[in-house]
């Protein structure tokens, strides 16, 4: 990992290991949505297509991918909440 990855903060973390897609996807964009605009939210995943899946789901235009990152067999994803409203 490297430092700009190890230095990233976030507000929020969601563990979704072991859940295959599009669960993790799903229960990521229910917390976004419970989170305020301007948050992170560091999300790690174990399940391959999620390396294809946090792409698109950050396309949308509430969310960011602030960076991503690979550790074994875990995907980790960053994501902002830029827009949109809080539930």
């Amino acid at each position: 990992m490297t430092e700009t990855i190890e230095a990233l903060q976030c507000d929020q973390q969601l563990d979704v290991s072991g859940l295959i897609c599009p669960l993790p996807v799903l229960k990521t964009k229910a917390t976004l949505s419970r989170m305020a605009v301007g948050e992170v939210l560091k999300v790690i995943v174990t399940h391959p297509d999620s390396r294809r899946e946090f792409p698109v789901l950050c396309r949308l235009p509430e969310f960011e991918l602030v960076a991503s990152s690979e550790e074994g067999d875990r995907f980790l994803y960053w994501i902002k909440k830029v827009a949109g409203k809080t539930v």
